[in-house]
């Protein structure tokens, strides 16, 4: 073999395995990193998980301090969150890649639409601050907070389920027009048939977004302690996030294992989320396949 042609190959493979290790090293520091905050997450707040937290209102006592408005509010507010944000968000992509025509005006409202999704949440509190608290008179109730959070959401829901129409093959959509089916029922046998399941990932996804985010409450007034669970869409409410603010910014100890113990329910839920989205694209993607 020539030497110069051994040369660079030995170059190639250290190259190869210098990359390796630099890839390799930086997932253990991830790793590393999560698994110290859930280390020091359950350490301080797996002792708070009782019948007690889940049944207890907010107090200024750190030992009777629970959330149960909180997660019923947090509960709440998703039941405005996602009927709405899925709607809108599918309806617009629907009628993005199917209906409108391609041109310069439908390529910048898909710009704007992608661009909305880097806005910060701080901004949507504020619009819907505007809008809904002080225009429409909604206060900080959960309608209110719910279309907030919906706006917030929309641009990723809109773009992830673009993403997944325009994956189905276009011969599908030529075969269901072969068969003499119309545009509205192509889209509803063929199209959403097929990309249902990324459409929900991504949607699921901007759901665990939605949950977590403390920012547009704060915006909109939405208080921290509620000695009442709320009985309608214009209720007073409180929040997972709110709550967990709340207690960690307070100085006792016991508020901060109170937090914790919170972040636990929090993360749970996303957890939970989050394998819905990864059940539904595996789903998806089986039914691709046969």
């Amino acid at each position: 073999m020539d030497h110069n042609l051994q040369a660079k190959i030995s170059r190639r493979i250290a190259k190869d395995s210098a990359m390796k290790w630099l890839f390799g090293s930086a997932a253990a520091i991830l790793v590393a990193v999560i698994a110290f905050l859930f280390y020091g997450i359950g350490a301080d707040g797996v002792d708070r998980l009782n019948l007690s937290f889940f049944t207890n209102f907010g107090s200024r006592f750190p030992e009777k301090a629970g959330l149960k408005a909180a997660l019923v509010g947090t509960l709440a507010l998703m039941a405005v969150v996602i009927p709405v944000s899925m709607f809108i968000g599918l309806c617009s992509a629907i009628y993005l890649e199917e209906y409108a025509p391609k041109n310069k005006w439908t390529a910048f409202i898909e710009m704007n639409i992608s661009n909305l999704a880097g806005v910060p949440s701080v901004v949507f509190g504020l619009l819907g601050l505007t809008v809904f608290v002080r225009a429409m008179s909604l206060g900080n109730s959960i309608l209110a907070a719910g279309l907030t959070m919906s706006l917030l959401i929309l641009p990723i829901i809109i773009v992830a389920s673009q993403e997944a129409i325009r994956s189905v093959p276009d011969a599908l959509r030529e075969a269901s027009y072969g068969m003499g089916a119309t545009k509205w029922q192509t889209i509803l046998h063929v199209i959403l048939p097929s990309a249902i399941g990324s459409i929900l990932t991504g949607s699921i996804l901007s759901f665990s977004r939605a949950i977590g985010e403390t920012a547009p409450l704060i915006v909109l007034g939405i208080p921290v302690i509620v000695q009442f669970l709320p009985t309608g869409p214009l209720s007073t409410f409180t929040a997972l996030p709110m709550q967990i603010y709340d207690w960690a910014k307070r100085p006792q100890p016991a508020f901060a294992d109170a937090a914790s113990a919170g972040i636990i329910v929090l993360l749970i839920m996303l957890v939970t989320m989050n394998a819905f989205a990864i059940y539904f694209r595996n789903r998806s993607e089986k039914k691709l396949k046969n």
